[in-house]
This record gives structure tokens, C-alpha cells and sequence, in this order.
């Protein structure tokens, strides 16, 4: 789903950066290339690190088969599954485990998109970016706001 559809932006108001699972990986220079141009460039104050509900690279990082390279790439959806083992035992069912482990994986990106040096010398250098977490639902087209919005640390002015 196009980024400008779910927001209701015209095309070229929203800069995007996709990748499978919308995981930050330090070293995914792609990915910071994006930020970093994003930041210092356009100037952008909002980033959001968007997931979906049905998101197949949440389920194959849980599915407990082997998929290649990519299972290097959603280590980090396993990682948070694991430190929440005990809550996703609770979930009594494998579509509700999902859902909570996407909402999981976009509440860890954002912090490590907080983490990352691009970041943190923006907000060094005054620059107000908030980064924030949302899942839009591919069934009914709803953004959920998952409340885990990052201010700047140090905002000047």
C-alpha cells in the first residue's frame, strides 16, 4: 500500500524507505542513507516506522523453518519475541501472537532508530525529529497509533 494512500498525502509529500519487516539494522546503509538524507537534507521532523498486520516477514521469523538469508535479516523480530516470551505464551491464539509481535517489532525499531548516530547528532544540533511507531491493518485501513513516540532528548529554542 502506497505510503501517501494510508496517510492521505499527495504523491512527493512523503518520503519513504521500505524493507522486509521494517527492521533497523546498523548496518543497513541503505536505510541510514535514507535517514540521514531525510534529516539533514529535507528536514524532516516526523519519522515513522510503520509495520502492518499480516506482515509475512513477522510470521517467517516466527515459523521455526529455515528461509535463507533473510532469517539473518529478522533476527531482531525473533530477539523481541524472545524477551517477551512469557506475554506471547499468554496470547491464546497465532493470529493475535502475530499482531502483538508486529506492535513489538515497531515499538523496537523505534527505539533503534533513537539509538542511531544520525539521530542522536540531530538532536545534538537542535533538530526537532520525533520518531513515531504506527500498524496500519491491511483488513480494514486503519493506522494504530502505538503511543511510543520519541521526542528530542535536548531540544533547543
Amino acid at each position: 500500500m502506497p505510503a501517501n494512500t494510508i496517510t492521505g498525502l499527495e504523491p512527493g509529500e512523503v518520503f519513504v524507505h521500505r524493507n522486509v519487516a521494517n527492521l533497523v539494522h546498523p548496518s543497513d546503509l541503505n536505510l541510514l542513507s535514507v535517514l540521514e538524507y531525510a534529516i539533514d537534507v529535507l528536514e524532516v521532523s516526523h519519522v515513522i516506522v510503520c509495520g502492518h498486520y499480516g506482515c509475512g516477514g513477522i510470521r517467517a521469523a516466527l515459523d521455526g523453518e529455515r528461509h535463507g538469508i533473510i532469517d539473518h535479516w529478522l533476527q531482531p523480530i525473533r530477539d523481541v519475541a524472545e524477551q517477551n516470551k512469557d506475554e506471547l505464551d499468554r496470547v491464546p491464539d497465532l493470529t493475535s501472537r502475530l499482531k502483538l509481535v508486529c506492535e513489538m517489532s515497531t515499538r523496537n525499531q523505534v527505539a533503534r532508530l533513537e539509538r542511531t548516530p544520525i539521530v542522536q547528532w540531530a538532536w545534538k544540533r537542535g533538530k526537532r525529529v520525533r520518531i513515531h511507531g504506527w500498524v496500519y491493518g491491511l483488513t480494514d485501513g486503519l493506522i494504530s497509533d502505538l503511543k511510543c513516540s520519541v521526542p528530542p532528548l535536548n531540544p533547543k529554542g
